[in-house]
């Protein structure tokens, strides 16, 4: 298995910026694809951002394309999610995922493609 420890959240006004960071720990061999997924209140779990973890391709949702950049450190098995232009619509509790199967019958955009989550890290912008 592989454990994730999210930070970098807060309270940033509109306009601002974030960085959040994931370290994985554990069988971080078998990763494949990390994502970050956003959940606001009220809300189900939202895909945002995804990056494969050899090819560094990176995918994103529409939402937040052009504004977040998600990025990774192979050595030091993090994963980074910077968010500018921050919109209080952002606001969500934020989620690191790590798939370690790589099953392309499950897009990356879909929760169910991940098998390890973090706690997640609280994101609110204000207006």
């Amino acid at each position: 298995q592989v454990q994730l420890v999210e930070s970098g959240g807060g309270l940033v006004q509109a306009g601002g910026s974030l960085r959040l960071s994931c370290a994985a720990s554990g069988r971080t061999s078998s990763l494949y694809a990390m994502g970050w997924f956003r959940q606001a209140p009220g809300n189900q779990r939202e895909f945002a951002a995804a990056i494969g973890w050899s090819s560094g391709n990176t995918y994103y949702a529409d939402s937040v394309k052009g504004r977040f950049t998600i990025s990774r450190d192979n050595g030091q098995n993090t994963v980074y999610l910077q968010m500018n232009s921050l919109q209080p619509e952002d606001t969500a509790v934020y989620y690191c995922a790590a798939d370690l199967r790589g099953s392309r019958s499950r897009s990356l955009f879909s929760d169910l493609r991940y098998d390890s989550w973090g706690q997640g890290t609280q994101v609110t912008v204000s207006s």
